[in-house]
């Protein structure tokens, strides 16, 4: 049994979110030779819960092999990823701070739905779930967009927010998994990791 795994997330909230359960973990990054962003492209007109199930999939596929490549110990290896979803409109990370308004007023005043996709390996066994749930915004005035945009907070963050942030002023209801809404669903990931071996 491992007394610990691999998570290969650049994200310092999933780190955080697996201490909280206790689950002893490195971290298992792209070095950058690797173009890991070109694995969130998206296929077509892809439904969100196929899209992220897809990616989080290609994200392990790629760490088991850095794991090979490296000679690292034997460890679960844990991936996740996180997407926004309007309907079936995928609102990804913003590409710059016009993107990341557009995505806001696109959510202002909405209910959308947040789908998180967590895979985990452990030598020839693969585990994976899918959390959803549903935010709603109040409707936001331009000048709140413009200032939570001028934070920095909604760059490089699925749907241009972070509910752990500023973010959280403007929402009126969350249904699901807070801890999913972070990027990482604690009691799938929970179950997935003790699926092979692990004690949380």
């Amino acid at each position: 049994m491992s007394a610990f795994i691999y998570l290969a997330s650049q994200s310092p909230r999933r780190s955080q979110l697996l201490t909280q359960i206790g689950v002893a973990h490195e971290l298992l990054l792209p070095d950058p030779a690797e173009d890991a962003e070109s694995l969130e492209a998206l296929c077509g007109r892809e439904a969100p819960g196929r899209y992220v199930a897809r990616v989080t999939g290609l994200k392990l596929d790629a760490a088991v092999a850095r794991l090979q490549r490296l000679g690292l110990p034997a460890a679960p290896v844990l991936c996740a990823d996180t997407t926004v979803a309007l309907g079936r409109e995928i609102l990804g990370k913003p590409a710059d701070e016009a993107d990341a308004r557009r995505i806001l007023q696109q959510l202002s005043g909405q209910t959308h739905r947040v789908l998180t996709a967590v895979a985990v390996q452990s030598g020839r066994k693969r585990v994976a779930a899918v959390s959803e749930s549903w935010v709603r915004f109040a409707a936001m005035t331009p000048t709140q967009i413009k200032a939570y945009v001028a934070s920095g907070e909604p760059m490089g963050k699925a749907g241009a927010y972070g509910v752990q942030g500023r973010a959280a002023s403007h929402i009126e209801q969350i249904r699901g998994s807070y801890s999913g809404i972070m990027g990482l669903p604690l009691f799938e990931t929970a179950t997935l990791l003790r699926s092979v071996g692990i004690r949380c």
